[in-house]
């Protein structure tokens, strides 16, 4: 995961001006030199780095901090404003013209995934309540138009194509038939080069005069590090691009990017890719990107996810079941499946304070795991998945030959639903309505099971 190096490095310094006590101005001046180094080997530009280091020292080496109880604590926290401050301050949402539709111009270079991460954020934004049209204005790249129409198909987006002709007829012609056919929102999705060049910044000034965008959304890579903060700078040039959407945050990009952009380009990072699932794209929040990177966790993203990932009226109808005893092995499989739309349990564990992230470092749900036990469950009858005391040796051998498993795999899933309502058990009345309080004000709604039992 991006950050993960700059992480490591900027909690190591901290941790050695937690030792000292009562801090000299010499100690705050070490560890900014330790933050100046884990920055620029992040890939995080010279003069941002520099413009940063100055303003924490400032204001580290102020009185009100070097005579703190806890002074360590108090360059942490100034730490994590500057972060926040460097990289926007707050989330900055998607331009919206109040005359529809709503054109949001995709722009960068080839390779950046501005195909895939933009369907993506037409996505997320349909879940918002918008109507969006995918227009396909690349008629260069190979399979460009296909690929397109693949995940619009995907997400249940219409797509508009006119095949190898003019891009800016193209574009207006999308503008009118959303017009038409009521879609509130079109993502032209333009064509990208391998190097920033001449025709090409032509070609997309030609398309926003045509449309007027209210939105010009530069999509990078993570990945380039300084190379995606120049590219940056030379689409604002040319187009005055209005937000940027980074991608591939989950590789292994050392996150330069995203705390170098907003400095030199004055741009907001409005979104970024998390994932090469469809639905794994975020709003970009400073603050908790900025806590994350400090080791602080992010709740309120994790919060989030968990909300997006679990149907609350069912979640409802698992805590009564719960409460009354009456979960099923039905209840069960619903419940992996909501499971699996959570990620990767190194990505979660990162949100939690104090959860060391690297001790689940590629963890994932066992999605092959799961799919056996949904085989297992989906062979059993209704009145067997009611009521799993009616299992047999004969019937157990019936539901492995359905399932493809063995009676071997059977036992277990039967021992690990027992184990869960054992566990349930012990719970007395008001502890279980606790706990369907507090899940329900994370969108849970209770009835979460084990993770053990998911094959982590």
């Amino acid at each position: 995961m991006a950050f993960e190096s700059l992480s490591d490095k900027l909690n190591a310094a901290f941790k050695r001006l937690s030792g000292k006590g009562r801090l000299k101005e010499g100690d705050v001046k070490e560890a900014m030199r330790e933050v100046r180094m884990a920055l620029l080997e992040a890939d995080v530009s010279y003069k941002v780095v520099k413009d940063f280091t100055k303003r924490v020292t400032e204001r580290a080496v102020g009185t009100d901090v070097l005579e703190a109880l806890n002074p360590a604590q108090m360059v942490i926290k100034i730490v994590n404003e500057e972060l926040c401050s460097l990289m926007g301050g707050e989330n900055q949402k998607l331009n919206i013209s109040s005359k529809a539709p709503s054109v949001v111009m995709l722009v960068g270079l080839q390779g950046a995934g501005k195909t895939t991460n933009g369907a993506k954020l037409a996505g997320y934004m349909r879940k918002q309540g918008k109507r969006p049209l995918l227009a396909a204005c690349d008629i260069y790249r190979p399979a460009a138009i296909k690929q397109l129409e693949t995940v619009g198909k995907q997400l249940d987006i219409p797509v508009f194509q006119m095949g190898q002709t003019d891009p800016v007829d193209i574009a207006r012609a999308a503008v009118e038939h959303a017009k038409k056919h009521g879609n509130d929102l079109v993502f032209l999705d333009t064509a990208g080069r391998l190097h920033i060049d001449e025709a090409l910044m032509q070609e997309l000034q030609n398309i926003r005069d045509a449309v007027e965008p209210a939105e010009i959304l530069l999509v990078v890579d993570a990945m380039t590090g300084q190379d995606a903060v120049n590219a940056a700078t030379a689409f604002d040039e040319a187009l005055g691009v209005t937000g940027v959407m980074l991608t591939k945050l989950d590789g292994d990009a050392r996150g330069g990017a995203a705390l170098s952009i907003r400095a030199a380009t004055g741009k907001p990072i409005k979104f970024i890719g998390v994932g090469e699932k469809l639905d794994m794209i975020e709003p970009f929040h400073p603050d908790r990107m900025a806590s994350r990177i400090l080791g602080m966790g992010d709740v309120l993203t994790l919060i989030e996810k968990a909300q997006q990932s679990f149907d609350e009226k069912k979640a409802q109808e698992t805590a009564e079941k719960l409460l009354a005893n009456r979960f099923t092995l039905s209840d069960y499989m619903d419940q992996m499946n909501q499971l699996k739309g959570m990620g990767d349990l190194s990505d979660l564990a990162g949100m939690i304070p104090g959860m060391d992230a690297k001790a689940l470092k590629g963890a994932k749900v066992d999605e092959k795991s799961m799919a056996h036990q949904e085989a297992i469950i989906l062979s059993m009858t209704q009145a067997e998945r009611d009521n799993p005391s009616l299992l047999n040796s004969s019937r157990k051998k019936r539901i492995a030959a359905g399932s493809g498993t063995s009676v071997v795999e059977v036992n277990r899933l039967l021992k690990q639903f027992e184990a869960m309502q054992q566990m349930v058990k012990q719970f007395s009345g008001k502890n279980m309505k606790k706990l369907q309080k507090k899940m329900g004000r994370m969108g849970g709604g209770g009835g979460f099971p084990g993770l053990g039992g998911f094959g982590f």
